[in-house]
């Protein structure tokens, strides 16, 4: 068994609250107590349990992150970057990841409450507005992806999917392709109907029949399934727009598994540029969202509400760029 407290409290001939005061700085300890249990601490190794003395001190120097999924390469990158600004800025981190489960993201808001946590990055869409609202009611500080109105200890990040939407539209418009697919995400998550949406809205205004619209499921699995419809639809589309970069390497790959050629057959889009539109082959034309931007400014935010006198949120605008790759071209002759 560890060293405890009470160890610490007997070796330095003390009561385990005065120890306590030292170690969490609360109460007053006389200049000579203070020394005696300092150097009982060092001379014992004793490592104070940091969840503990922030469990009485109230003053938690943590921040938290929900992920809706790990393993899609959306959210390491935001991740990192969301550590390393909030390590600059003095604070530990933790992290939960819902895979797309709301009873998970329950048990994760949950978890960061009872961490008492400074503040709460919300990167997913399956969290509820109740939850949300119970972490402000707790003045613990939230930012999340365009779920709800700003209001007191609550930030909101505002992706612009939309343009980066209408910007693959546009220039598969201008590349000559008029039937562009569509491979969509899950409909419970806000980021993706919203995406399906502005694909929708781009295509009428160009004068253009929206679809095939396919479901799929954010991973390589769904966008393989999606992959093996399209090949075998007739007439065929020449374009087809991914929900992300991981659908549409899924995508590629089952189209090429049925004999089409990309992009000379058919040209596939993705979104978030993830590394795997880098280093897919053919590299993926997608759009850039600047996820590292999005982590930095996520903390920077919590930091900001949590610092506060008047915690009123913020709407902060992340903007969109197109990044052309190896997977899309011209339409083919028809």
């Amino acid at each position: 068994m560890g060293l405890t407290i009470r160890d610490v409290a007997k070796a330095a001939g003390v009561s385990t609250a005065t120890v306590s005061n030292v170690l969490n700085k609360t109460g007053k300890v006389g200049r000579r107590t203070h020394r005696v249990v300092l150097s009982a601490v060092k001379r014992l190794g004793y490592i104070p349990n940091v969840h503990a003395r922030h469990l009485a001190s109230r003053d938690s120097r943590t921040l938290g992150i929900i992920v809706s999924d790990i393993e899609n390469p959306f959210f390491p990158e935001v991740i990192k970057s969301f550590e390393a600004r909030a390590s600059q800025l003095g604070y530990d981190a933790i992290l939960s990841d819902t895979n797309y489960d709301p009873r998970r993201t329950r048990r994760a808001a949950e978890r960061m409450m009872e961490h008492k946590v400074r503040g709460v990055a919300v990167m997913t869409s399956e969290i509820s507005l109740q939850l949300i609202h119970e972490l402000a009611r707790r003045r613990i500080a939230v930012t999340f992806l365009d779920l709800a109105p700003v209001r007191r200890y609550m930030s909101n990040l505002r992706i612009d999917y939309a343009s980066g939407i209408k910007k693959i539209v546009e220039y598969l418009y201008g590349c000559g392709h008029r039937r562009i697919a569509f491979v969509a995400g899950r409909s419970t998550l806000k980021s993706n109907v919203a995406r399906l949406q502005a694909y929708e809205k781009c295509m009428l205004a160009l004068g253009l029949e929206p679809g095939p619209i396919l479901p799929g499921d954010l991973r390589f699995e769904g966008g393989l399934a999606a992959g093996l419809t399209i090949a075998k639809l007739s007439p065929r589309p020449t374009a087809v727009m991914a929900v992300n970069d991981l659908t549409a390497v899924g995508v590629i790959k089952g189209l090429m598994k049925a004999g089409c050629r990309v992009p000379q057959d058919i040209s596939v889009t993705g979104f978030d540029k993830t590394r795997l539109a880098e280093y897919s082959n053919p590299s993926i034309t997608t759009v850039d969202i600047h996820r590292d931007m999005l982590g930095q400014i996520a903390a920077d935010a919590l930091h900001e509400l949590s610092c506060s006198v008047d915690p009123q949120g913020k709407e902060y605008q992340i903007s969109a760029e197109l990044i052309f790759g190896d997977s899309s071209g011209p339409a083919p002759p028809e």
